[in-house]
Formats: structure tokens, C-alpha cells, sequence
């Protein structure tokens, strides 16, 4: 009789009794077996392995630490470029419209990059719903630069944080996403 999902663990014939093992001593998982006469190749994760330790595995740690340190970095600074939009107003001379418009989104990207920093640095990943959000306000904020026909020094810094934010931050969605992937991905042997 078979497993109503296909997942048959022990190979029987018809009257009940086990093939190829000589024994009824309980199940056996097949894919278990096959699992552990593949050769890939490459010599990596094949056999038995050393204190069950995979060789990258230092490799892939140190490759992380580096990712995790270079991501709280830059949201670091996303949050800095965030505050400068929100305070640039009181340095340039605007009308009300462009200046509700720097002071709600610098404050809104200070608050979602300084969010972001204080997830990496408390070793939890990355939100990329919310780096990809910043991104996106970098992008309003290149575009809001001449919608809003802010002039003169507002105009230039503006477009400026605004196209700092969007790729850091774009860099940032990247990484998590990046992230993530290779924290769920299994490796051989898995």
C-alpha cells in the first residue's frame, strides 16, 4: 500500500514482506540512502565529514560580519541624509510647500534608516520592505526637486540627498535581499 503523498519509506513487495532487506526492523527512508552515495564532484560535503563541519563555513561567517557591518554603516548614513533634508530648509530660504515636503520625508527616512541601523546592530537582519521604502523616497525626493520648483542651494541639495538616499538605500534593499537568500538557501549535505 502507498503513502497518499507518494512518500513510501519502506519497499515492500505485495504480501507485505521487505525486499532487498531481509528484515522487518522498521522503516527505511530511501532518500536518506541515495543522499549519502552521491558523489558531487567537488569533494565537498561528500562522505563523512569532520566534527559534521562544513569548510565554509568560517568563510561564509567572516563574508556575513562584513555584509552585517557595511549594511549598519550605510543606513547609518541614510539616517544622517535624512536628517540634512528635514533641517536643509531652515538653511535655504523656501516656499511651504517644498519645505513640509523635505521636512515629512527627511523625517520619515530618518526614522525608517535609523530603524534599519538599530536592526543590524542588534544582529537582526535588515528589513527590506523598509530599505526598499527609503529607496523610493530617494527617488520622490529627485523628482519632488522639480515638481515642487524649489530653487537655488534647496533645489541642488535636494536632488543631491535625494539621489544619495536612493542608491544607498537601493544598495541596502539589495544586501537584505541578498541576505536572506543565502540565509535560507541549504548547502550540501543539508
Amino acid at each position: 500500500m502507498s503513502d497518499p503523498n507518494g512518500d513510501d519509506r519502506r519497499t515492500s513487495d505485495e504480501s507485505g514482506a521487505d525486499v532487498g532487506t531481509g528484515t522487518n526492523d522498521g522503516p527505511t527512508n530511501r532518500r536518506e540512502e541515495a543522499a549519502a552515495d552521491i558523489d558531487s564532484g567537488t569533494g565537498v560535503g561528500d562522505g563523512e565529514r569532520s566534527g559534521g563541519r562544513d569548510p565554509r563555513d568560517e568563510s561564509v561567517q567572516v563574508a556575513n560580519e562584513e555584509r552585517r557591518r557595511k549594511t549598519s554603516v550605510i543606513s547609518l548614513l541614510v539616517a544622517v541624509l535624512g536628517a540634512w533634508v528635514a533641517l536643509s530648509v531652515l538653511v535655504f530660504q523656501t516656499d511651504p510647500a517644498p519645505l513640509w515636503n523635505d521636512v515629512l520625508v527627511g523625517l520619515v527616512v530618518l526614522v525608517a534608516a535609523g530603524y534599519n541601523y538599530y536592526r543590524v546592530s542588534n544582529d537582526v537582519p535588515l528589513s527590506t520592505g523598509i530599505a526598499s521604502l527609503i529607496a523610493v523616497l530617494g527617488v520622490w525626493l529627485i523628482v519632488s526637486a522639480a515638481l515642487l520648483e524649489m530653487a537655488g542651494g534647496l533645489f541642488w541639495s535636494t536632488l543631491a540627498t535625494g539621489l544619495l538616499i536612493a542608491g544607498l538605500a537601493g544598495y541596502n534593499a539589495y544586501e537584505a535581499r541578498e541576505a536572506r537568500t543565502v540565509a535560507t538557501e541549504t548547502g550540501p549535505g543539508v
